[in-house]
């Protein structure tokens, strides 16, 4: 199945939106500022260009949207300040698949360059704004048109559910019942998807440009360098992270099985996740990585 045709967050801003339920996203986003603030700033000291061109590629709509941007422009912003250079123009191209709520946050924009004019407290280079609709896993700019990407909790989306996964009796992903058969097919399938997505992006990110992706992973027997742990307070019943999983996955359930079952599932689904989260802390963990293109 192309996930592509039915994969979207829940739009708008009612209690069930992903506007509403995008705390744990928020707070990754937080969690990386520092990443990126690396990545960028190297960018800039070391091209110093007249025009910026920034991709936030799995952008979906809602308050998350724009936080990654506004942090993007402030941190050039100062960095002319300090090298007395004059403002770049800035190019943002906010991508996600054509089912997403794009006329939220184009209806959002006004305000937000509102805000971001009072933050700076002078006036920054303008900012241009296109919204990108189309899958990642396939080419979205021309050559050597990006000067910085961005993904944050979107690359371990599948293009598709992998083939010969049938025998998955009782899981709807990779779970502790899963055949080895399985774990190998999501495994390969991800590889896949991940090398076209780089190949992509090789080609569009100009020499020198760089890459910040986080993905949403497992807990392995390796530790990471540095620990960036997201959790959540237990005294919520899993009500808040249920609401989370449902303005992501509602869409993609409803286009299976219709709307009637909806409530009892995630009502099900809070269930499981109350017993769980009263045994266990629950933990995010999460893989964020740096990638510069060489010349």
């Amino acid at each position: 199945m192309e996930l592509a045709r039915v994969l979207s967050t829940n739009g708008g801003v009612a209690e069930t939106s992903y506007a509403k339920n995008s705390f744990i996203q928020q707070k990754v986003i937080h969690l990386t500022r520092p990443i990126r603030e690396e990545a960028i700033t190297s960018l800039y000291c070391n091209k110093l260009p007249t025009s910026l061109a920034i991709a936030d590629m799995g952008c979906s709509s809602g308050p998350n949207t724009l936080n990654v941007v506004s942090e993007i422009i402030k941190t050039v912003e100062n960095l002319c300040r300090e090298l007395h250079q004059t403002s770049p123009e800035y190019k943002i191209f906010l991508n996600d698949l054509p089912g997403n709520d794009f006329n939220s946050i184009f209806r959002s924009l006004d305000s937000f360059k509102e805000k971001l004019l009072d933050e700076m407290e002078t006036s920054i280079g303008p900012c241009y704004f296109s919204g990108v609709p189309g899958s990642f896993y396939s080419r979205l700019f021309p050559n050597r048109s990006l000067h910085f990407v961005h993904s944050s909790y979107s690359l371990h989306w599948l293009s598709k559910v992998p083939e010969g996964v049938n025998n998955n009796k009782g899981n709807i992903y990779i779970g502790s019942t899963s055949p080895s058969n399985v774990v190998k097919a999501y495994y390969d399938q991800f590889q896949r998807d991940f090398n076209l997505f780089l190949k992509c992006r090789a080609e569009e990110v100009i020499d020198g440009g760089c890459m910040v992706l986080t993905i949403l992973g497992r807990k392995i027997k390796i530790h990471p360098a540095k620990r960036l742990p997201v959790s959540e307070s237990l005294n919520d019943n899993g009500y808040n992270i249920t609401q989370c999983m449902r303005s992501v996955a509602e869409p993609l359930l409803v286009s299976h099985f219709g709307e009637v079952i909806i409530e009892e599932v995630f009502s099900r689904y809070q269930q499981i996740l109350a017993d769980r989260m009263s045994k266990e802390k629950t933990k995010f963990i999460n893989v964020t990585v740096l990638l510069t293109r060489k010349a």
